[in-house]
């Protein structure tokens, strides 16, 4: 009993005073970088970028949309003259509805803009209308001759549509269509996922959101301006992720010795996985261009470091499941040493056990949703008539393997470094220091 008296009372005291200022200062250091970080990063106020091609109206400014709605759908030959002109009838587009017509005929009505009130007749080209009789034509599919053809919309009346306005040759404005408007869809689903948030975890979920959307404005006050006027995408994307975690973790799970340790195990394994994001892209020799998206940002914006912009997509990617992984680990931490754990090795442990099993789940987790965002390549990939080997070692496909690989062994690496950080913290009767 005289030892185990002696180890309850004088064993931990100095050990858990050592780990809670050792956090403190790493965490004081680490909040004094990203400040720093912040000031030389920070993009000037007043810069103008060129807008890309793909978003900009033939006279260079940026494309102008208005917004429609679709009153009418029609089966008609294609090739009417009246398409995309505004007009104040609609039976001035003249359209003659057709049963078995090559195009899908629509309607709309503009809600917005200089022409609002007036009627815009859309044609969108069925698959009947490539079809043909003549030598070297395709025989016309019936199940799929009345689709749209690839990359064209599917319109049904009272869809709420965006129509881009384009000047004609006699000045006035020829609409074509942009896009499907999705506002008020995007904020009912907006708002079912807080009140699902809010109303299983309460105050704490509701701090979660207003994490989440600091976190979404730093991405845009702060990471994407600092990244387009020429910083490093690497730098910028350390600072906005170490500034993110400061704030959504205490902001969520409050200021405390377990909150502080789930920040420390984080920011240690967001260093890692920046390192192993680096190591990664420079041994599988992952360019990034790819993509359709990035060959145009390197027209676009030839100075920004293609392997940098990866590199920090890599790192701001893990911010989420590392954040996951760490605040668990360390809650799991306190709550073992709570329940009566009788030595702090005891505590991670037992603390461990509880983190291997979060390993596992979350390896699934993470190169499912990978694989997921990567299906449609799959699928095209797999009518390449090409050996599965190569398909996978191709440079999309190989992007997403780092970014799987990457996330499991940070992951992996963040589990014993917070439970350990957590597990320095406690008492062996379970209260933080």
């Amino acid at each position: 009993m005289a030892h185990s008296h002696h180890h309850d009372h004088d064993g931990p005291v100095p050990l858990g005073q050592a780990a809670r200022w050792v956090v403190i200062g790493v965490l004081s250091l680490a909040a004094v970088a990203v400040a720093i970080g912040l000031v030389v990063l920070w993009p000037s106020s007043g810069q103008d970028h060129p807008i890309p091609m793909q978003f900009r109206s033939a006279d260079g400014g940026p494309i102008r949309t208005q917004t429609g709605v679709v009153v009418a759908m029609s089966r008609a030959d294609c090739g009417n003259q009246m398409v995309g002109i505004a007009v104040d009838a609609q039976e001035t587009l003249g359209v003659t509805p057709t049963a078995d017509g090559p195009c899908r005929a629509a309607t709309v009505r503009l809600r917005d803009g200089e022409d609002k009130g007036k009627y815009v007749l859309l044609q969108i080209p069925t698959n009947r209308a490539q079809a043909g009789t003549g030598p070297g034509q395709p025989e016309p599919d019936l199940a799929t001759a009345d689709d749209p053809q690839p990359g064209q919309p599917t319109l049904h009346v009272d869809d709420t549509i965006r129509l881009s306005a384009m000047p004609g040759y006699d000045g006035s404005p020829r609409y074509t269509f942009y896009d499907f408007a999705r506002g008020s869809s995007v904020i009912v689903w907006a708002i079912l996922f807080v009140l699902a948030i809010v109303l299983v975890a309460a105050w704490k979920g509701l701090r979660s959101i207003i994490g989440l959307v600091f976190a979404f404005g730093v991405l845009g006050v702060f990471t994407l301006p600092s990244i387009l006027q020429g910083h490093s995408p690497v730098a910028v994307a350390v600072t906005s992720s170490a500034l993110i975690l400061f704030v959504v973790l205490y902001l969520a799970h409050g200021v405390s010795m377990r909150t502080s340790a789930a920040l420390v195990g984080t920011l240690v394994s967001l260093v890692i996985a920046a390192l192993l994001s680096w190591l990664a892209i420079h041994t599988m020799d992952i360019a990034g261009l790819s993509g359709d998206q990035a060959m145009s940002l390197q027209v676009y914006q030839g100075r920004i470091s293609m392997s940098g912009l990866l590199l920090a997509g890599f790192i701001i990617g893990a911010l989420g499941v590392l954040n996951d992984v760490t605040i668990t680990q360390a809650s799991a931490t306190f709550e073992l040493a709570a329940a009566g754990e009788p030595s702090r090795l005891a505590t991670f442990r037992a603390a461990m056990r509880v983190g291997r099993d979060h390993i596992a789940s979350t390896v699934y987790t993470l190169v499912f949703a990978y694989a997921g965002s990567a299906l449609p390549l799959l699928l095209l990939f797999s009518v390449a008539s090409q050996p599965f080997g190569s398909l996978l070692t191709t440079d999309q496909v190989a992007i997403e393997l780092a970014r799987a690989f990457v996330g499991g062994i940070a992951i992996a690496l963040s589990v014993p470094l917070t439970t350990a950080v957590a597990a320095s913290l406690v008492t062996i009767t379970g209260r933080s220091r």
